[in-house]
This record gives structure tokens, C-alpha cells and sequence, in this order.
């Protein structure tokens, strides 16, 4: 396992002669990426992020579940994995699909061509709309996708895009899986060579002892601290790559910290958007117990509603055992210590 290193959080964004413009040459003000393993807060942040009236809000294209994935009219291209891995070698089709998404141009006739049924009609009726009133109004993409946590250095690289890595303590990210009755299946990571050529392969005789496991704890476990292993030692050859933000600095202070992370990603933070966060975020804990409907599938239990950020911190005492508690945080110690002081490693709060 990889030892313990500085923490790396907050890290600034990718900037270049000032003016934020990313890895690639192209503009950095093009488009944002809010990224991380799924129930690491990236709905609520992408949301909060919207509130200012800057960007068009596009909702998880990397996700192979249909809905949202498996819109050609928001990004066409084919999902063929979960944590799909994009970098030069593969990147030939993504390159295009994800230009004309990050420019908001929606492709209408290859959307009609898949997706016909009531529910998809409404979908694009909203991508669309939203798409050409963002062009006009010169609004910027922003995409919310915890399925493209691993192509994040691509994104920032290739795309020039700002991306937002959400990092949410290991203890409340698996418990938060464990109430959903969601597992983690290594081998969508091993099956991608490239993936494990690039990022993961230290931690492959990690991920094959646990590829085959009844065990759902130590798969959400593992999955946390190779994820966020791989992306901290590549945040630290290429500083500011990633902009690494906590989940908990967000839920204690949703003002102060939503302030920054505006900066951070070269939106306005406005009156605005400040009355739209502190709304979202004092809703009492009602959404720990409610459902919210959605366009990316009906009634969900995963998409942004309001809740009471700060309740919401210690959420897994509910889910784990105090055993399990303490397995996550024996298999996850020395990259939790990378994100996290010590005082703050035994619980998230």
C-alpha cells in the first residue's frame, strides 16, 4: 500500500500566464467538470454551482445506466464501461463527442434515432432547450459525472476544462453506498488495460483480492483508496492539475466554502447564488428520508435535493456498525491521512 504523503487539499486550480487556460491550450472558461466517486457530493456541488445562472447543468453522460447515460443528443459516444478510462490512446471519438457537448451542441437527430419513448422526449426537450439557450446566452457547460472521476487528468489535459474532484470522508462514502445497497466490482477497473497501465496499476493486487469478495464494506473501501490514491500522486507530479475539494468543508460552511469554489472555477458569486446555497442547505435534514423526481429516471433516491448540510456529516452512524467503522478506516488510513488531519481520520465530522 502507498505510504502516507502531505495533504493536498485545498489545491488551486490549473492556471497558466493567469488566466486559468488549461493543460491543452484551449480555454479553461470552456466548460467545468465536477467530478469524484458517486455519493461524494458531486449532484449537490454541481447544483450549488448552477445556482449563480452561468452554466448549463448536464447531468452524468458517462453513466452507463440509461437514464441519464445513453443520450446521443447530450454526448455522442458509447459507454462501454462504469468509470469509463479516457486518455491519447483511446481518446479519438471522446475528443469530439466532448467538444460538441462542452460548446453545447445538441445532437437531435441521433437522439431521436435512439431514444423515442415519453420520458425521452422530455429529456431532450430540456437538453435541448437548455443547450441553445446556453449558447446564446454564452453560458458554460458544466458536467456532473462521478463516472468520469478517472479520465479527470484527460478532461483537464486534453479539454482544458476546470475540474472539481469531490473527495467525501471513506467512512461516510461507504456507508452512504451501504444504505443505497450498492457494491463495488473491481473488476470494471482491471478489465480496462489502459486504466491499469496509467493510473491503477500499483494497486492491481489490491483490487484482484478484493474483485471477488461478499464482502461490501472492503469493496467500497478499496475502491475509495486506490481512486483517490492514484489522483492524489497525480495531483502532486502535475500541482493544480485537479482542484481537490472536501465534501465536509462544504456541508460545515456552505457559504464560505461555495464562495471559494466559485472562484476556483471562474463563475460570479452573486447575491444570487449565496440566497440559493444557504436555501439548499438548511432544509433541516428532510433529504436523509425523501425521494426527489428527476428527469435522469423518475423518482430517485440519488439526485440533489435540499438538506441540512451540516446534519448530513454524521449520517454513517446510522449505516456501519462501529466494526465496520473501523475496518474503513483501517483500510483506508494512509490516503485518508492525505485528505484529512489526523484528528479528523476517525470520523468525518
Amino acid at each position: 500500500m502507498a505510504g502516507p504523503r502531505a495533504q493536498l487539499v485545498p489545491v488551486a486550480p490549473v492556471t497558466v500566464n493567469g488566466k486559468g487556460d488549461g493543460v491543452s491550450g484551449m480555454p479553461a472558461d470552456q466548460g467545468i467538470l465536477v467530478t469524484g466517486l458517486p455519493r461524494s457530493g458531486t449532484s449537490w456541488i454541481g447544483k450549488m454551482l448552477q445556482s449563480g445562472g452561468e452554466v448549463v447543468y448536464v447531468n452524468e453522460p458517462m453513466n452507463p445506466q440509461r437514464p441519464p447515460g445513453h443520450s446521443p443528443g447530450v454526448l455522442n459516444a458509447e459507454i462501454t464501461h462504469r468509470y469509463q478510462y479516457i486518455c491519447p490512446d483511446n481518446d479519438e471519438r471522446w475528443a469530439t463527442a466532448f467538444s460538441d457537448t462542452l460548446r453545447l451542441r445538441y445532437h437531435l437527430v441521433a437522439e431521436l434515432q435512439r431514444n423515442r419513448a415519453l420520458a425521452d422526449l422530455a429529456r431532450l426537450a430540456k437538453y435541448s432547450t437548455a443547450f441553445t439557450a446556453g449558447r446564446i446566452l454564452r453560458r458554460r457547460a458544466l458536467i456532473d459525472d462521478p463516472f468520469a472521476t478517472l479520465s479527470a487528468p484527460w478532461f483537464a489535459r486534453r479539454l482544458g476544462v476546470r475540474v472539481v474532484v469531490c473527495v467525501r470522508h471513506p467512512v461516510s462514502f461507504v456507508g452512504s453506498w451501504r444504505k443505497l445497497g450498492w457494491q463495488a466490482n473491481p473488476h470494471e477497473l482491471l478489465d480496462q488495460p489502459l486504466l491499469m497501465r496509467d493510473l491503477l496499476g500499483p494497486f492491481a493486487s489490491e483490487l484482484k483480492a478484493t474483485a471477488d469478495s461478499t464482502d461490501p464494506v472492503a469493496k467500497a473501501a478499496t475502491l475509495w483508496r486506490v481512486t483517490y490514491a492514484a489522483l492524489g500522486d497525480l495531483n502532486e507530479r502535475e500541482p493544480g492539475l485537479l482542484h481537490m475539494q472536501r465534501y465536509e468543508d462544504l456541508a460545515k460552511d456552505p457559504e464560505g466554502g461555495f464562495r471559494d469554489l466559485y472562484a476556483a472555477c471562474g463563475l460570479t458569486w452573486t447575491d444570487r447564488a449565496r440566497q440559493r446555497i444557504i436555501s439548499a442547505t438548511t432544509d433541516h435534514g428532510r433529504a436523509e428520508t425523501s425521494h426527489a423526481w428527476s428527469l435522469r429516471g423518475g423518482l430517485s433516491r440519488t439526485a440533489f435535493r435540499p438538506m441540512d448540510s451540516r446534519a448530513a456529516l454524521g449520517s454513517f452512524k446510522d449505516r456501519l456498525s462501529e466494526q465496520e467503522i473501523e475496518q474503513v478506516r483501517e483500510m483506508t488510513a494512509d490516503v485518508a491521512a492525505r485528505y484529512y488531519e489526523a484528528r479528523e481520520g476517525a470520523t468525518p465530522a
